[in-house]
């Protein structure tokens, strides 16, 4: 008796034990759900609008008011340097040409390096007064140099802003001084960002805190006082009118994620790079950069109708990495779709299908897959050729 009592307790027991077990892991579960949910919405920016991207992928990770318009102080001579770096790679300026500051140039008000008319300065000395100092007038010389108006900049500012599907900006000037007109959002100022730090060589003057001109006569001082403070900050620009409140656009990287935040609309300098620190904050604390592994193994030949070989290679270059959630890394699921076979002519790097990876129902990176080489389409002459240099073997 005492022996089946024992036994019929241990079963209850045992059935407790797995329905609190079950009921434990869903409220865990559920617990750590909310709280993925929650981390985004968790973060207190007071700024009115922002946005936080991973240039990489261009992937948002956390906007308010992404897209609202509003003027963006300084933070327009991003896009004057897009257009500056361009110049200098395609040969049409260099860093060691001189510059003389014109009239207009000179007169600029704001933050400067006070030029005087006719004053000379290097492309490359221009260029650390404006990513430094975010000097007014260094800049303005900077379009003259480029473009010989900045009206004529101007314009090519807008046309580049086209170009990156900046919907929601104008330009009116290249220093980003209040005028009726000049805007942008928060949105725009990420892919604008996202385009200038391609361009590595920028790095050169963003990461600069303290500098001189005019031999030592003349001292700059980085206006991103998150380089003193933030671990991995790169860059990139700040900016402050009345009009536009405190601004800032800044990079950091850390170990292979680089990070983007903007914000505008800022009370003061000091909100500003607290919220561009609690955007980063969370962007590194909850994301990853993961290259997928491919096994070239499953790339089998596709077959080639009508062609001068019966089948042709296939590959993939998996050349971009892929933003994923921290934890989520062994989570991603890859598939293959191309097809079975292909008509002749087929040309080296033709798509012949798409290996896709996916999150759960997210499809987090598409490569394509193309021909590793050429099919000629079968024809008299070529079949003779081979025929020939087969007969001429004998």
């Amino acid at each position: 008796m005492c022996i089946y009592i024992t036994k019929k307790y241990a079963r209850v027991a045992t059935s407790l034990i797995i329905i609190f077990s079950i009921v434990f892991i869903y409220i865990i579960k559920g617990s750590v759900c909310a709280n993925e949910a929650a981390n985004a919405s968790n973060i207190e920016i007071l700024a009115p609008a922002a946005v936080l991207m991973e240039p990489k992928t261009g992937r948002v990770l956390f906007e308010k008011n992404s897209h609202e318009v509003r003027c963006c102080a300084s933070i327009t001579k991003v896009m004057t340097m897009i257009l500056v770096m361009e110049a200098l790679d395609s040969g049409k300026i260099s860093l060691q040409d001189t510059v003389s500051a014109s009239e207009h140039a000179a007169s600029m008000g704001g933050s400067d390096i006070w030029l005087k008319p006719g004053e000379t300065m290097t492309v490359d000395e221009l260029i650390k007064a404006v990513m430094v100092a975010s000097a007014n007038d260094a800049a303005v010389a900077l379009a003259e140099h480029v473009c010989g108006s900045e009206d004529l900049f101007v314009s090519e500012m807008n046309r580049k802003a086209k170009e990156l599907f900046m919907a929601e900006t104008v330009f009116k000037n290249c220093n980003g001084l209040d005028e009726e007109g000049h805007v942008t959002s928060a949105y725009d100022v990420a892919l604008m960002s996202r385009e200038l730090i391609k361009h590595k060589k920028i790095f050169d003057y963003t990461s600069i805190w303290m500098d001189y001109l005019r031999d030592g006569k003349t001292q700059l001082v980085n206006t991103n006082k998150l380089l003193k403070s933030y671990k991995g900050i790169t860059g990139l620009k700040t900016g402050t009118t009345s009009q536009a409140g405190s601004c800032i656009t800044a990079t950091a990287t850390r170990e292979n994620l680089t990070l983007n935040a903007v914000v505008l609309g800022g009370a003061n300098g000091k909100e500003r790079f607290k919220d561009a620190a609690a955007l980063m904050d969370f962007g590194f604390a909850n994301y990853n950069m993961l290259k997928p592994v491919v096994d070239e193994s499953i790339f089998a030949p596709v077959r080639v109708t009508d062609g001068m070989q019966p089948s042709v290679a296939v590959e993939a270059d998996i050349a971009n990495e892929v933003l994923v959630p921290k934890g989520k890394e062994h989570s991603i699921d890859s598939s293959m779709e191309i097809a079975d076979e292909t008509s002749a002519p087929v040309q080296k790097g033709q798509s012949l299908g798409r290996l896709i990876y996916k999150l759960g129902d997210e499809i987090v990176a598409e490569y394509d897959i193309v021909a590793a080489e050429s099919v000629e389409k079968i024809n008299f002459g070529a079949v003779f050729k081979i025929l020939l240099m087969d007969f001429l073997k004998i």
